[in-house]
Parts: C-alpha cells; structure tokens; sequence
C-alpha cells in the first residue's frame, strides 16, 4: 500500500504565503515525477506544477514566479511554496506521484493524496 499525505493548506490574506507539503509513505521503490494540481468550485482539476526525479520542474503560466516546486527525495516529500497568493488560488490542492512499489514492481503506478483546501480571502 502506498498513500500520500499532504498538509499546509489554511486560510490566508490575498498576498499571503503558505507551504504545502506532501510525503508519500509505504513500500516504494522508486518515485519519478511529483506534481500538484488544484481544483476550484465549479472547474476541473488543472496542473499547477511539476518536478522530475533530478529536480526539473514547469508551472501553469498563472503561478509562474509566485509559486515553487521542490522535493526531498529522501523523505519521499514534495513541496509547493506559494507566494503572493490571490483569491484566484483559491482550491482543494492535490499532490500526486508516479512511482514503482513493490506490490508491482514492473509497472509504474499514479498516486493521488487526499487534498488540502487553500483559500485565499480578506
């Protein structure tokens, strides 16, 4: 079994920062590329942010210089750094994580975590 944690989410003010976090527990082998994704009332889930194994990452255009991506990979751990955040950010963040376990080995399988509700408000 395989599950993702994620925590950080809150309420903050319009230009606020928050730290999102999100640790993948269980019995991985190996985790390639992590990312997040938000879903707003009303709209479909869209990527927000990704990052490879070796730390390359892309950002939706709307975060891009607000928001970054990063990862411990040897705590199984992404992060999402979010700054000056607007009332747009608003949504359930979800992490996710394409990985091999040891359940099956020789296919690689999506993980999604729970989420954590962002909203940004005054």
């Amino acid at each position: 079994q395989v599950q993702l944690a994620e925590s950080g989410g809150g309420l903050v003010q319009p230009g606020g920062s928050l730290r999102l976090s999100c640790a993948a527990s269980g019995s991985i082998i190996v985790i390639n590329a992590m990312a997040w994704y938000r879903q707003a009332p009303g709209k479909e889930r869209e990527l927000v942010a990704t990052i490879t194994s070796g730390g390359s990452a892309n950002y939706v255009n709307s975060v891009k210089g607000r928001f970054t991506i990063s990862r411990d990979n040897a705590k199984n751990t992404v992060y999402l750094q979010m700054n000056i955040l607007k009332p747009e950010d608003t949504a359930v963040y979800y992490c996710n994580a394409k990985l091999y376990h040891a359940s099956r080995p020789e296919f690689e399988d999506t993980y999604w975590g729970q989420g954590t509700q962002v909203t940004v408000s005054s």
